[in-house]
């Protein structure tokens, strides 16, 4: 999609349309940029688009035939091929085939697969509730909701767990997500663990499509589709725009061995598998493969704890399923100097991440990312800036590259092959189940 500029202060719009309820006209927006437009069938998310302010109104014959395009690639991924252009699409005539596969309704296969619901939050009262009143209406209920405050600093988390009976608090003193992560999974019951953010509200039947996606007894992890829950600042815009990266859009994907193999070369993209907003796994796979390394992640070396868990899972023959029909809202940084932080934080988490991968596979692609793709990459966005025309993704160049030269420097250290004590983590999961004794059916 070609990139628009536009004043970086205007706000969008986020718009849900349910194509089921036909294309509605759409009228101007006041001092809106535009619309970020996002179209489902019922429960079933399928595309999205932009809609810039200066396109707008916008008539339902036009919002139709863009919504038939939009949709049309997912259509097709759940349906076979949907000719987008031929007489009768414009009106979206079709699309209730997809009723007929029960896309709409929480996943029966998958009533059989407790799930646990593992939130990481550190003092921060007033997402966590919002989080956690989102998983109080999920339709198929989580067998528990485990919330481990890490390193905090106050009562704050621990008073609003208290507001949400059921919901189980613990403490991890170590400071570190993946430490948190592990302390959920040590405190969970589950066959599966899902983890989401506590800037983050899942969809309804967010649990139901993760939990329907392990009907396949080959898949070791399932992530799905992360939407902007809001578009009201710049750096959210921009964010959205090209520095998020989460999962691959509205189509089913399936990552496995052969995945890996053809692309391992040049460094696996396993970063591009989903987010750690939206992920579960197994107990299993999780077990065998000793759970997140703690140098990686927020509050260590800054991120990518979540795709060197996948790397290890699909080197060691696994396999994880994208399934964009398990939808999650995130609250992007507002502010400028906040997304550029986080960006430090994702370049140096990333490239701390491909050390650690050669240190224990010796793939060279994790080298041939470090020392040639990115530094590649980023001096074609240096080309930009210099020649006065820089894309809307440079906006955090700086930043970028200062946390890809910390991940150079971080990431030596992890060179060593790391052990990971799988015996003691599975020790650790069967003690905890035991003093809580036998989960109740879900």
């Amino acid at each position: 999609m070609s990139v628009r500029r536009e004043a970086p202060e205007r706000r969008w719009e986020v718009v849900h349309l349910d194509l089921s309820e036909g294309a509605p006209a759409l009228p101007r927006q006041g001092d809106a940029g535009g619309l970020y437009l996002v179209f489902w069938w019922r429960g079933l998310p399928l595309g999205q688009r932009e809609v810039p302010a200066e396109a707008l109104p916008m008539t339902a014959a036009r919002v139709a035939a863009m919504a038939a395009e939009a949709v049309a690639p997912a259509v097709a991924d759940r349906l076979g091929p949907w000719p987008v252009g031929e007489a009768g699409l414009a009106d979206l005539r079709g699309l209730e085939a997809l009723d007929a596969l029960g896309a709409v309704c929480p996943e029966r296969e998958g009533e059989a697969v407790g799930v646990s619901v593992v939130v990481c939050t550190r003092d921060r009262p007033e997402p966590l509730a919002a989080c956690l009143r989102a998983l109080s209406r999920q339709t198929r209920p989580p067998r528990e909701v485990v919330v481990v405050d890490n390193a905090p600093a106050s009562a704050l988390t621990r008073r609003c767990v208290d507001g949400f009976p059921g919901v189980r608090y613990v403490a991890e003193p170590r400071r570190g997500l993946s430490a948190a992560r592990n302390a959920g999974v040590r405190a969970s019951t589950g066959d599966v663990v899902a983890f989401t953010d506590d800037d983050v509200e899942a969809h309804p039947d967010w649990l139901a499509r993760l939990a329907g996606a392990f009907a396949d007894p080959a898949v070791d992890a399932v992530t799905g589709l992360v939407l902007p829950a809001e578009l009201e600042t710049g750096a959210q815009r921009l964010f959205q725009r090209g520095a998020s990266g989460f999962g691959w859009g509205f189509r089913r994907r399936r990552f496995d061995a052969a995945f890996f193999e053809a692309t391992r070369r040049r460094g696996a993209p396993t970063w591009r598998i989903g987010a750690g907003a939206n992920m579960a796994f197994r107990r299993r796979a999780l077990e065998r493969l000793g759970g997140f390394d703690e140098r990686l992640g927020a509050g260590a070396a800054g991120c990518s704890e979540d795709s060197e868990l996948w790397y290890r899972l699909l080197a060691e023959g696994g396999a994880c399923l994208y399934e964009p029909a398990a939808v999650v809202f995130h609250h992007h940084r507002r502010e400028p100097e906040a997304l550029r932080r986080q960006m430090r934080a994702y370049m140096r988490g990333h490239t701390s991440a491909l050390f650690a991968q050669f240190g224990r596979y010796r793939h060279g692609g994790n080298l041939y990312r470090a020392f040639v793709a990115l530094p590649a990459y980023y001096a074609r966005g240096l080309a930009r800036r210099l020649a006065g025309r820089p894309a809307a993704r440079d906006a955090t160049w700086p930043a970028e590259v200062s946390g890809y030269l910390a991940g150079l420097l971080t990431g030596w250290r992890y060179l060593p092959p790391r052990a990971y004590d799988v015996s003691a983590c599975e020790a650790r999961g069967a003690s905890v189940r035991a003093a809580e004794g036998p989960p109740a059916t879900p």
